[in-house]
This record gives structure tokens, sequence and C-alpha cells, in this order.
């Protein structure tokens, strides 16, 4: 600090950032940064240049703390910004690669759980023979199926976990309401990963510049409090080269800490409890 945070504005309020956020908006201004808003709604409907028009220009590096968007949101918000003096401290092909699953995947291999995807349009789920395909460098056993993003693990066996991989029909069913679920929103494409069995909940770790800043719960469980290992994890976050990311980690019955899901940290919820000044002190001027 101090630094400028971009953040998302209030929808009824413009003026006044998302009540969601406000809370990281009072530690930032406490610290001595600044706070400038965009508009996500605008954004979301493809009008990157209203959503920006209320952030003040030339303000150099800035970051984002807010609502997340897609890859190609992001890129389109870069290059508005870009024309008002204001640079991402983030830049779009980081954000995809810590974002999307194909983008961190290779980096973390050897410390999550082993994954094929398929680009995959919205509304239109893969048949089963290609499928079949995919899944064939996959082990024999239960898996998850998400999007390049986000699971539905709220809809745990209608459209997230196949007990059997090599199960086509089941496969194909679940994959089919996954992309029926996700709609327009489906990221990327499918993405099907072996399932491991963890114990003692997720922990949450925040990583700005290669270096762990805040651990804590996954935001899902903010009352369950593991204390992740993360020796083996740092070098895989210092490889991928991203400036702020999340790792989010559970332990395996063999006692060894592995990597549940990786984001971009501009996107990735705080859990309710944390405190925002903890994860904003490390944030360096640009």
């Amino acid at each position: 600090m101090p630094v400028t945070i971009l953040m998302c504005a209030d929808p009824l309020n413009p003026r006044r950032v998302d009540e969601h956020f406000a809370r990281e908006a009072e530690a930032v201004r406490a610290l001595g940064g600044s706070v400038a808003l965009i508009d996500h709604d605008a954004l979301q409907q493809g009008d990157a240049a209203m959503a920006v028009h209320r952030v003040p220009r030339d303000l150099g590096t800035v970051w984002y703390r807010g609502w997340m968007m897609t890859s190609v949101q992001y890129t389109a918000l870069a290059s508005v910004l870009g024309a008002r003096g204001v640079t991402m401290a983030v830049p779009p092909d980081g954000y995809q690669k810590a974002h999307e699953l194909p983008g961190w995947y290779d980096t973390f291999a050897g410390v999550t759980p082993t994954s094929v995807w398929l680009p995959t349009r919205p509304g239109t789920p893969p048949g089963k023979d290609r499928l079949a395909q995919l899944v064939r460098p996959l082990s024999k056993g239960p898996a998850i199926v998400k999007d390049y993003v986000k699971s539905r693990k709220h809809e745990w066996d209608e459209a997230c976990f196949v007990p059997d991989v090599t199960d086509v029909d089941r496969l194909h069913a679940v994959v089919s309401r996954l992309v029926e679920l996700q709609g327009d929103s489906l990221a990327g494409g499918i993405v099907v990963r072996e399932f491991e069995t963890y114990e003692g909940g997720e922990a949450r770790v925040w990583w700005v510049d290669g270096e762990p800043v805040l651990a804590g719960p996954h935001p899902d469980t903010p009352e369950v409090r593991p204390r992740p290992l993360t020796e083996t994890i740092a070098p895989c976050v210092r490889s991928l080269g991203c400036r702020f990311i999340t790792t989010d980690l559970a332990r395996r019955a063999d006692g060894t800490w592995r990597v549940v899901e990786t984001g971009d940290g501009q996107v990735s919820d705080l859990p309710a409890g944390a405190e925002p000044a903890d994860l904003y002190l490390s944030f360096p001027i640009r």
C-alpha cells in the first residue's frame, strides 16, 4: 500500500461499492489505498467502456477485487482501461492462466488429481464416443465433472459426481446435465478429474508474486480451519508465474496436501471472518 483497487459498484447505488466488498474497501482505505468502481453488470452485457466510465484516468497500475468475469470480459476490461491510462497488475493472459484449469493444470500436475478436458460450446454436450475417448487416460473409478472454472457440486449426483468413469452412459448423463445447468455460463469446456478422498476440510491459500500471504478456511466452510502445508505447493505457484492466485488445498488420507482448485485471486472469495487487511497489506505498489 498505497495502491488502487478496482471493485464492483453497488447495482442500486453506482457511487458506492457493492455491499459484498464493503469490508474490503474499508480495509484498503484504512491502509492508505484508494478504491475505484466498475459496473460489473455493464461488463457482463458487453459494454466494457460503460463499465469503466467512473474510473479516473491515468491511475497507473491497479488491482481488481470483485465478482468473477470470463477471460474474454477481463481482456475487454484491460483494453478499455489501458486506453484511459490504467494498467491491470494482472494481465489478461495471467488471469486466464490462473482462472481456467487448462492454464494451470500442467504446472500443478504432480500435486492435483489427474484431469482431462475438452473445449465445449454452451448447450452442446460431447457425445458418448467422444467422452469415452477423452477419459481413457484416467484410472477406472470415480471422477468429478466440471467446466474450466466451476463445478456444480451442489447438484452432486446429477451434475458433478460419476461413480465409475468407465460407465460412459452415466458419464454422458452427468456431463449433459452439467452443460444444461451451466447454460450460457459454461466456461471453456468440460473437465473430468479423478476423484480423491480428503480429510479435515479445505483451506484457501492466497499468493502474491509467488509468496503465501494469507491462509484460512474455504469460504464454503468457514467454520473448518485446517492448517495446510504449502512447502510442496510453493514451487508450482512460482513456476506458474501469475501475480495473484489462490490455491484450495485439502489433505488426502495418506497425509499428502493436494491442490483441489486454483484460481485468480482477484475473483476468489474471502471466507467470513477473514481480516481483509491481512490480505491487502501484502499488495506491492505496482
